[in-house]
């Protein structure tokens, strides 16, 4: 029995080190295979990175927007499995564990259940020899009991008497029956102590016999656990295998596009330069147009204030000078009143006093106030929450640096909006462009150029030419050319070109260089 039984054991030994094995080279196999990197992750801690995780799969497909949908599905899906691997690689882990903690059950179990048989065996080896004693004890007081009744029964002292030859032969037949007696006694005493230990052993055994049936129950319930221990790791295996296949195939996959997807990209990155560079041209040229108009403004306003300034310069010479030669006249009468008092003869008239050229004092015209970009009052073109923001944006971790720069620059934010909510213009100005797909995947857009003032469109305010962008639009109520006002409808929002979801893509481009919409947007 307990070589069948410790074979047994060392069976379920065998096959749980098997499981451990397989468990462990597929974690092995993740970790040489797995693209990404990322901490296990414990099951408290699954509702979090699931969040985490799928904010990271969308900031994933809105950086990859100007790509074809499916690739850009494509890096998703490889995104999502390699943020499922750590956590597949966990429950995998915890399963291992499962299986190795149900395997020391298990081995103590049986340890404990050898130990019991061993105590049964031994137990039942002592009850044997109780017996095979107690067999042997009854045959004593048998034999002592036959004797006594050949002779007629145990001899009384008056017998004994009575029938002896003399004093030694009384003395002799006493210390005979003396003996016999004590013989019966303690064979009949040890048959007692034999009885006693007996029922011991006998209540020992049964509660051995019990305890084995305890931990019988008790083993066959931990080889269960084991065993569904066992299956659930193999499931765990199958998840981690399957995700590892999967993460591996699509890896393969968008390697094997990488050139057709960076010819793509490329083409497309010269397409936004030119269009980018086609705005910025114009800014230029709305910037130096601006520059003259505004030399001209100054030199007109330097031009009148000369004039005004000669004019004034004249007018007060003419003053002084008529000043002279009335004080002249004046002094000439009075010589005259004098020398008539006198009887003397009217003097030679008085010569007015020579009067110096007044110089005119031009001002400088007055500077133009000082002003920022912020002047243009620019709003939200939707009442809803940033998604995505403005600047430099590492390749995600796992995918493929298609660019080769490390990263890219997201040129402008994006507002999280339902497909068909109305689009305003943040400010007044005049449509540029408003098209269907003219550039690579920004579906439809809109491009408006900022700086009414008076109603004059120059399109510069302080110095500062602003135009924004629109893209991946449902659709689009205005034309180019036409003049919008503050909060006037342009458009409605969607997800139109190289887009993974509804959203709206706002950029301003300031003086030639596309820059952070929100050091632009006023309250």
């Amino acid at each position: 029995m307990r070589a069948t039984g410790s074979s047994w054991w060392a069976r379920q030994d065998q096959r749980t080190h098997l499981v451990r094995g397989a468990a462990g080279t597929s974690v092995a196999l993740v970790v040489a295979l797995a693209l990404g990197s990322g901490t296990p992750v414990v099951a408290d801690e699954l509702d979090d990175r699931k969040s985490a995780l799928e904010n990271e799969v969308a900031e994933v497909q809105q950086s990859m927007e100007y790509l074809d949908a499916d690739i850009a599905e494509t890096i998703g899906a490889l995104r999502t499995y390699q943020g499922q691997l750590p956590a597949a690689q966990q429950s995998l882990a915890d399963a291992q564990g499962r299986v190795e903690t149900a395997a020391d059950d298990v081995g103590a179990l049986a340890v404990r259940v050898d130990l019991a048989q061993e105590t049964k065996t031994k137990i039942t080896e002592e009850l044997r020899a109780d017996r095979q004693e107690m067999d042997e004890t009854r045959e004593v007081i048998g034999q002592i009991a036959t004797e006594a009744y050949k002779n007629g029964g145990v001899p009384t002292n008056v017998s004994l008497l009575l029938g002896a030859d003399g004093v030694e032969d009384f003395t002799r037949s006493m210390d005979m029956v003396d003996q016999a007696m004590r013989s019966q006694n303690a064979a009949m005493a040890r048959l007692s102590e034999q009885n006693a230990t007996n029922a011991n052993s006998q209540a020992r055994l049964i509660a051995v016999e019990a305890e084995i049936a305890k931990l019988k129950e008790r083993a066959d319930a931990a080889l269960a656990a084991e065993q569904s221990a066992r299956d659930a790791a193999a499931g765990e295996k199958a998840k981690v295998d399957r995700l590892v296949a999967d993460t591996s195939a699509l890896s393969a996959k968008l390697q094997e596009q990488k050139p057709v997807i960076e010819a793509e990209l490329a083409g497309i990155e010269k397409a936004q330069q030119q269009v980018n560079a086609d705005i910025a041209e114009r800014q230029r040229r709305q910037i130096e147009e601006a520059r003259k108009a505004e030399e001209a403004r100054q030199k007109a306003e330097q031009e009148r204030l000369r004039a005004e300034a000669e004019a004034a310069a004249a007018a007060e010479e003419a003053r002084r000078r008529a000043d002279a030669e009335a004080a002249a006249a004046a002094e000439t009468a009075r010589r005259a009143a004098e020398a008539e008092a006198a009887n003397k003869p009217a003097p030679a008239p008085v010569q007015p006093q020579a009067v110096a050229p007044v110089a005119p004092v031009i001002p400088d015209p007055p500077a133009a106030a000082p002003s920022t970009p912020t002047a243009f009052g620019l709003r939200s073109p939707v009442g809803a929450p940033i998604s995505s923001g403005f600047g430099w944006r590492p390749t995600p971790v796992g995918t493929i640096d298609f660019n080769g720069t490390g990263g890219y620059v997201h040129t402008g934010i994006d507002y999280g909006v339902g497909c068909g909510t109305p689009l305003y213009a943040p400010a007044a100005g005049e449509v540029w462009y408003a098209d269907s797909d003219v550039l690579p995947g920004a579906g439809n857009r809109i491009v408006l150029n900022h700086g009414v003032v008076g109603g004059n469109n120059h399109g510069v305010v302080g110095g500062n030419a602003l135009a924004t962008n629109y893209y991946h639009l449902t659709d689009y109520v205005v034309s180019v050319g036409q003049r919008v006002s503050a909060g006037q409808l342009i458009g409605y929002t969607g997800t139109t070109g190289n887009s993974q979801g509804c959203h709206l893509h706002f950029e301003t481009m300031l003086n030639g260089t596309l820059v952070d919409p929100l050091g632009l947007l006023g309250s």
